[in-house]
């Protein structure tokens, strides 16, 4: 197969984290919990949620609204919109297709996109391969949550863990071959849903009184399981993506993970052998923001000077599902 002439790039980034700060401290006011047990087991400091009123699809807008600034075009240039994320304003329509009328954009192709944690990494390289169709000229792609909405906060093995918040890119084509997103990887097993899932809502268990009754519409983890499995697909991808792009772990000037737990970001670290110096961190800050996470940080490290271009950038991520995934950037300005 020929290599394609054209490359798709990254044009832009933006990102949203809602006004309201809740402290771990303040997490203590809620749930039998405290600041020393939440930072000792995740590294979490605080995290974002959103107001009331504030849904998923006006924080991915406001992300949207700041990426297309940041990519200096006119939007009527954007034919393609993905919004990656599991907390959904309404189960239909799309949470896209609400951006799309809230960003006031001529009409295009809007879909969601649900791999959980790893949707804003499937939506770059599904973005990228449908730019390299040439069916599609610029594409916005928006990881967003609103997982304040779902959460038990009767259980604080969870409810401390997450926070709201969105991260979006503009995605073109670029005619040097060889820059932008250079390559990607995912995969999934759902053979074991039960391990992080939202139980009720759907056509299995439909809202009833019971249902409500048995709390089944919040999130549930088990995670210990989640623990074991995200350090070792993570690695898996991050490998296997190497591989398939002929790089080495030291060719990486940046390592942006998945913001979910800083034991398991530091256990990606020692396996992939990088250093800790090259790992873009800032859950301490947002908690696990689920399919924004990435968006968030990628955008995060770009405005602190973290990435330039000719830069290799791993972004690597893992889901519900079980779902993970990859993508390996080669920056261009």
């Amino acid at each position: 197969m020929n290599k394609p002439t054209s490359s798709t790039v990254i044009l832009g980034t933006g990102s949203y984290l809602p006004e309201r700060i809740v402290s771990n401290n303040e997490m203590a006011q809620i749930v039998e919990t405290s600041d020393e047990w939440i930072q000792t087991r995740t590294g979490i400091r605080k995290r974002r949620f959103a107001a009331e009123g504030e849904n998923t699809s006006h924080l991915a807008a406001a992300a949207a609204r700041r990426a297309i600034e940041d990519a200096a075009i006119d939007p009527s240039e954007i034919d393609l919109i993905l919004v990656a994320t599991m907390t959904p304003d309404m189960p239909f329509p799309s949470t896209a297709c609400l951006v799309q009328s809230q960003l006031n954009l001529p009409q295009c192709t809007a879909f969601d996109i649900q791999a959980a944690c790893t949707g804003f990494v499937y939506g770059l390289n599904i973005a990228a391969s449908m730019l390299q169709s040439g069916n599609f000229n610029k594409a916005l792609v928006i990881g967003a949550e609103k997982l304040s909405g779902i959460l038990d906060f009767e259980d604080r093995t969870t409810c401390v863990l997450f926070g709201d918040g969105a991260g979006a890119a503009v995605l073109g084509r670029s005619n040097t071959p060889g820059v932008g997103i250079i390559g990607g990887i995912g995969g999934a097993d759902g053979s074991n849903p039960e391990v992080l899932c939202q139980p009720g809502g759907g056509s299995a268990i439909p809202p009833t009184h019971d249902s409500l009754d048995q709390r089944r519409h919040f999130l549930k983890m088990n995670g210990k399981e989640v623990f074991k499995q995200a350090v070792r697909v993570m690695n898996q991808a991050s490998t296997d993506l190497l591989k398939k792009t002929g790089l080495a772990p030291a060719d990486l000037s940046l390592v942006i993970p998945h913001q979910a737990n800083l034991r398991i970001i530091d256990s990606l670290t020692k396996r992939l052998n990088v250093p800790t110096e090259s790992v873009f961190i800032n859950l301490q800050d947002y908690g696990n923001t689920s399919a924004a996470s990435v968006g968030i940080a990628l955008d995060e490290a770009r405005h602190a000077g973290r990435i330039q271009s000719g830069d290799h950038i791993l972004l690597v991520a893992f889901g519900a599902g079980l779902t993970w995934g990859a993508s390996m950037l080669k920056w261009q300005e």
